[in-house]
């Protein structure tokens, strides 16, 4: 008899002991019997150990299926660092058969790409370094430069992986990449088919598949000889993962790119401050068309002022097309000041502080300073604090109401939710069939809009002023792209509603000065990346017990002369999905009393989230 260490997928129990009476591989996928459960539980075989001193339970069924030891690798450091089971980080993988054989070929590709002198520039700086970040306009051709990284590496017999965020799967990449690469390459992202998705891996293993653009899950593909991968709009939020375990698609590339000396590139045109503080760039600036922009800034506080619809008038008449932008699909609340478009901020923190109605106060999550809201306005001292609301659909209703002759469509996560939609809609928009497009941050990423010529973002302020150390960088990086979608040929135009227009004006074209002076303001400040920080969530449908849970281990935390508590307070979304919600902020110089103390938070009701990102 063999008695194996085995780990449950998805699960964040610790790892358990079975038998088996054959003798099984390290990363075989197993059925075994969990107690009080009818159905298999789906088990990976993680090493072989002597016989224990209590009885085993056989296990029950073993697959052709099994994860690679450098899966087996990256899920350990994934499980370490993102504070999760190994079942859980290994259940971001994808097994595979290892049965199928692998056939090598000399298969050659010709993209028949000519570059300009900047773009060969660009990609001899990428070939010459590891890992490189393409700090590269909007329009100035990053994606020639991804296309022909990638073809010199299918041509050497290398598999490649493109990851771009979820919806900027578009049909225009699409083609692209298949002019190019004809059936080497598959598409990768939830809305595929279950059967599509096997025949993809199947492709993967023999060999036919050469290069996986996808969803941040393309990197967990069972690749046999991967040499390059690449992450597009490497800036978006949408690469962080939402669900255990809580890791950062960027981040575990790089980490993954080095360990297995692959090559990496980031690209973006607001590349985040974390990238441009620890990889190579290189600054692409020339675009291909020479588009005349110009911005102007409308300080109104009504959401859609008779300027803006002025504009969106004359713009529509004459026969081209509208984006407005808005930073959410839902009713979004924020606070400003009516004279001066500034947010109360927190006198510790250097954040804005949100707003408890019930207890009609303004506090800081970061520290749990909290004040009476004001009478006037703190910066100015003669506005006054003002709510206000807006959303996508109450656009589009007034939008409708006012042009009622034209064609007026939403761009939202309510709205798209088919890979079908999503085409349909983008169709229809670059076919002029639609004249106002109302959409929210799908809109910024990465779409080739043809004929738009007016851009009108709103909401911008509640961005600036969300209660965030990223605020100012989000912000910014949001407008600049939304700007890039207005006139990539010929003339365009954005209008910018906001109350900080000398913010905004200032580094609306200065975007790596920007992140310069960012990095002055939080290395004094002591924010990422000059600290790491983590998030430690406690939710409970009894407010009181999470409460209470949240007080013990802040306690515990307090004592730790190794790491620093920055805050702990009801979160800003107190009550979700009918459960209460407290969290406590950390950060320290170190990663590994952080990770220490973390791994030492025992709680059935706790959501442990390292570098999160908000």
């Amino acid at each position: 008899m063999n008695y194996y260490e085995v780990s449950l997928l998805k699960s964040p129990l610790q790892n358990l002991t079975y038998s088996c009476d054959n003798n099984l591989e390290v990363g075989q996928l197993v059925g075994v019997q969990l107690r009080g459960r009818k159905k298999l539980s789906d088990a990976v075989i993680i090493k072989s150990v002597e016989e224990p001193t209590f009885k085993c339970i056989l296990i029950d069924d073993v697959t052709p299926f099994i994860y690679s030891e450098d899966m087996l690798e990256i899920a350990r450091f994934v499980s370490q660092y993102y504070v999760c089971s190994l079942g859980e980080a290994l259940s971001i993988y994808t097994p595979f058969n290892q049965e199928v054989v692998y056939e090598t070929n000399d298969k050659q590709y010709d993209s028949q790409i000519e570059f300009s002198v900047e773009q060969q520039e660009a990609f001899n700086f990428c070939k010459r370094k590891e890992q490189s970040l393409l700090f590269a306009n909007t329009g100035s051709g990053k994606t020639e430069i991804y296309i022909k990284t990638i073809e010199e590496h299918l041509n050497n017999d290398e598999q490649a992986v493109l990851l771009m965020p979820e919806i900027s799967l578009t049909p225009q990449m699409q083609k692209r990449l298949e002019k190019a690469f004809n059936h080497s390459v598959a598409i990768w992202h939830s809305k595929i088919t279950k059967k599509k998705k096997q025949t993809i891996i199947e492709g993967l293993l023999k060999g036919d598949i050469r290069l996986i653009a996808g969803a941040r899950s393309a990197l967990f593909l069972p690749f046999k000889n991967l040499g390059c991968i690449i992450v597009d709009e490497e800036h978006d939020e949408s690469y962080k993962s939402d669900s255990k375990p809580r890791y950062h698609t960027k981040d575990l590339a790089l980490y993954i790119a080095k360990k297995k000396d692959i090559k990496l590139i980031l690209g973006s045109a607001t590349p985040s401050s974390t990238s441009f503080h620890k990889v190579p760039y290189y600054r692409l600036e020339k675009t291909y068309f020479n588009t005349k922009k110009t911005v102007s800034y409308d300080e109104s506080s009504d959401s859609l002022s008779q300027g803006i619809l002025n504009k969106i008038a004359t713009t529509v008449n004459e026969g081209n097309q509208v984006i407005v932008f808005l930073p959410t699909r839902a009713n979004f609340k924020y606070q400003v000041c009516t004279s001066c478009g500034k947010s109360v901020e927190c006198p510790y923190c250097s954040v804005s502080m949100s707003l408890h109605k019930n207890s009609r106060a303004l506090k800081c999550h970061y520290c749990g300073y909290a004040q009476k809201i004001p009478e006037s306005c703190p910066s100015c001292e003669t506005g006054i604090i003002h709510n206000l609301r807006v959303g996508t659909a109450e656009v589009q209703s007034r939008l409708s109401e006012i042009f009622h002759d034209k064609v007026i469509k939403r761009f939202d996560r309510d709205e798209v939710t088919t890979d079908k939609k999503l085409r349909d809609i983008l169709n229809d928009f670059n076919n002029n069939k639609i004249d106002i497009l109302v959409g929210t941050q799908m809109l910024s990423k990465g779409h080739d809009y043809h004929n738009v010529k007016l851009a009108v973002v709103l909401g911008i302020d509640s961005v600036l002023n969300m209660n965030s150390y990223k605020a100012r960088e989000r912000a910014l990086s949001l407008l600049i792209q939304i700007a890039g979608r207005s006139g990539r040929k010929g003339e365009g135009e954005v209008i910018i509603q906001t109350q900080n227009k000398d913010f905004f004006d200032y580094y609306l074209n200065e975007y790596e000065s920007f992140l310069k002076d960012e990095f002055e303001a939080r290395e004094i400040a002591s924010y990422p990346p000059y600290v790491k920080m983590a998030k430690v969530l406690f939710a409970h449908t009894n407010g009181l017990k999470a409460k209470q849970e949240m007080e013990k281990y802040l306690l515990q935390l307090q004592q730790n002369e190794a790491i620093e508590v920055v805050g702990s307070s009801e979160c800003a979304i107190f009550k979700l999905a009918n459960k209460y919600r407290y969290e406590i902020i950390l950060r320290s110089n170190k990663v590994k009393p952080l990770l220490l103390a973390l791994h030492n938070i025992d709680s059935a009701h706790v959501m442990i989230d390292m570098d999160n990102v908000h």
